[in-house]
């Protein structure tokens, strides 16, 4: 008898979308803020359930939407909004914590935290994890941060500010088409997302700050190919493909018009759902750090990592954190064969690489030949 799923899954999977009523017509002249229900959004279960794993468990290392334009990509990140969880955040510029002061010591954290800590002061307080988009006119300046020109101008003094990779530090940074960023600013996000933190320098100014963030992109890939270097930095890699039955290409017609009618009256229509499912990612958040990998998902994941001759070890670590978000999502406290079933091909396509087993190939001759020359010129040292 199979287990039922969790609310949280069954949310994912069934009948919001369908939600239809006919709106009013409301005064186009307004600017829309508020974003498209997530759970308005027509199939595309595979995308649904790979971001929502990304705010389930950050350790899968970020989410890459590949596919063309027009299949809601956009509209699915943006409407996390909503669904955004809550963590504990330092009140500090410096990153000092409770739970740094109770495990490391009062050394651990800066001399005006650990007096506030004596007094029984918080050091950190609960807030909703933000998005931050990365806009494609964005220079290297508004990326990395340098001189706040109008202190500068004003103050006669030059002051270093960080730019957005700082701002997005335990935040969510989200970068649409970002097949077409400039090379420098590819730059300083991978050496952000590499390192934690990121320096900038100008002149004898120098003003490093930190910069952990997940990263989510999307791009078409008709306009160019991914750098494999920013590749690699994304953990779960979605194909978001066009609707193939027709219904459900009417009803996502349907939605985008009610929504463009009135959005606020359109996601009052999803929102005790939206509700209860950021509730349910939040409870799922907490029951992570209780969930353990089995021995049947554990030989299940290496089996097929192995079997696809994938080399980077970044592989494992997001198949498993994946399915490890996945049992969470599903109320278990250990990861099944079906956890990792499920993530598989979320976490392991596009890691392959022909160019890289060609090479490997045609070193491996090399190192053979070399071998060969040694073997022989020693048992010919040994017969003489």
């Amino acid at each position: 008898m199979s287990q039922p799923r969790s609310r949280l899954l069954d949310l994912l999977l069934q009948a919001p979308a369908v939600k239809i009523k006919q709106l009013p017509d409301a005064d186009l002249g307004l600017s829309v803020e508020e974003p498209f229900p997530f759970l308005a959004i027509v199939g595309q279960e595979e995308m649904k359930l790979a971001l929502l794993l990304a705010l389930i468990n950050p350790k899968v290392g970020g989410v890459l939407l590949l596919g063309p334009r027009g299949t809601a990509k956009t509209t699915a990140v943006r409407g996390l909004t909503d669904l955004l969880p809550t963590v504990r955040r330092s009140l500090c510029s410096h990153g000092c914590t409770e739970i740094l002061a109770e495990e490391e010591g009062l050394a651990a954290i800066c001399t005006a935290c650990a007096e506030k800590y004596g007094y029984r002061q918080p050091l950190t307080i609960e807030d909703r994890v933000r998005m931050l988009e990365l806009p494609l006119n964005a220079r290297l300046e508004d990326v990395v941060g340098g001189i706040n020109e109008r202190v500068a101008l004003e103050q006669q003094r030059v002051r270093l500010e960080r730019g957005i990779l700082g701002h997005a530090d335990g935040q969510i940074l989200y970068i649409d088409e970002v097949n077409l960023l400039e090379d420098a600013i590819t730059d300083a996000i991978l050496d952000a997302a590499a390192q934690g933190f990121y320096t900038v320098r100008r002149g004898p100014l120098r003003l490093r700050y930190r910069a952990r963030f997940m990263l989510i992109g999307s791009m078409n890939p008709e306009e160019g190919r991914l750098r494999p270097q920013i590749m690699d930095r994304f953990g779960l890699r979605v194909l978001v493909k066009g609707l193939c039955v027709a219904e459900d290409r009417y009803r996502a017609y349907q939605n985008a018009l009610n929504y463009q009618r009135n959005p606020t009256q359109f996601a009052s229509l999803y929102a005790h759902e939206t509700l209860q499912l950021a509730s349910d990612l939040q409870a799922a958040r907490e029951r992570l750090e209780r969930v353990y990998v089995g021995d049947a998902a554990r030989n299940l994941g290496l089996t097929l990592i192995q079997s696809l001759a994938i080399d980077s070890n970044r592989a494992d670590m997001t198949l498993f954190e994946a399915a490890r978000a996945h049992a969470a999502a599903d109320e278990r406290e250990e990861v099944t064969t079906s956890d990792v079933q499920a993530v598989s091909l979320l976490a392991l396509r596009l890691r392959q690489s022909e160019m890289l087993t060609r090479y490997f190939a045609e070193q491996g001759h090399e190192d053979e030949r070399v071998a060969q020359l040694t073997a022989d010129f020693l048992a010919k040292g040994e017969a003489d």
